[in-house]
């Protein structure tokens, strides 16, 4: 049993679709939900889910491998990033190499980077007068959104579209496609 734990800082939608996508599979699961953000939405909706949850600090995060013990303990087999805003430190992508996955609401590489997330991403993409947008699912690096381009998906932008719009219009194809490229992504290594 592939067992996932999705790294996630704000409101969960992605998440949420992940573990109600592998509920039942009979293969994968997702084992544990772990936040930087004590206030966290994501934190409720697993819990809500009856999926596990860590909250972890700054200095657990970097300064030890206290985290990398956890995720083992529990079994954990796939790590996948969710809206989690912290660069991962070398030694969980050293543990978890080729089995780490990130979502960007762009298309990458255009639009990536540090403090490239959420509406700042869309702002950026309406003010360059982008015609399409998309998102990018990729492997993670020691770079932000540096890694593997594993699947793009893209859609039609209006002249009339403001950010807020584009957002919803990319997290459409985050919720329709992300989940199905994790599973097909893990069943390729299998």
């Amino acid at each position: 049993m592939e067992k996932i734990a999705i790294f996630a800082s704000g409101n969960g939608s992605n998440a949420q679709r992940i573990i109600e996508y592998f509920d039942g599979h009979p293969n994968i699961r997702v084992q544990l939900v772990v936040s930087n953000k004590a206030d966290a939405a994501v934190l409720g909706r697993a819990e809500r889910a009856g999926t596990n949850t860590l909250l972890i600090n700054r200095e657990q995060f970097y300064q030890s491998e206290e985290l990398l013990a956890e995720l083992q303990a529990q079994g954990i087999t796939f790590v996948v990033l969710a809206g989690f805003l912290w660069l991962v430190p070398s030694y969980l992508i050293r543990a978890y190499e080729g089995r780490m996955l990130n979502i960007h609401p762009a298309l990458l590489p255009g639009y990536g980077g540090k403090g490239m997330y959420g509406i700042r991403v869309h702002r950026a993409v309406k003010a360059a007068g982008e015609k399409e947008s998309g998102i990018t699912v990729h492997q993670v690096n020691e770079q932000y959104d540096e890694g593997d381009i594993i699947f793009q998906a893209r859609c039609k932008l209006l002249p009339s579209d403001d950010a807020e719009t584009i957002a919803r219009r990319v997290q459409k194809l985050e919720h329709e496609h992300f989940a199905p490229v994790i599973e097909q992504f893990i069943t390729d290594q299998l």
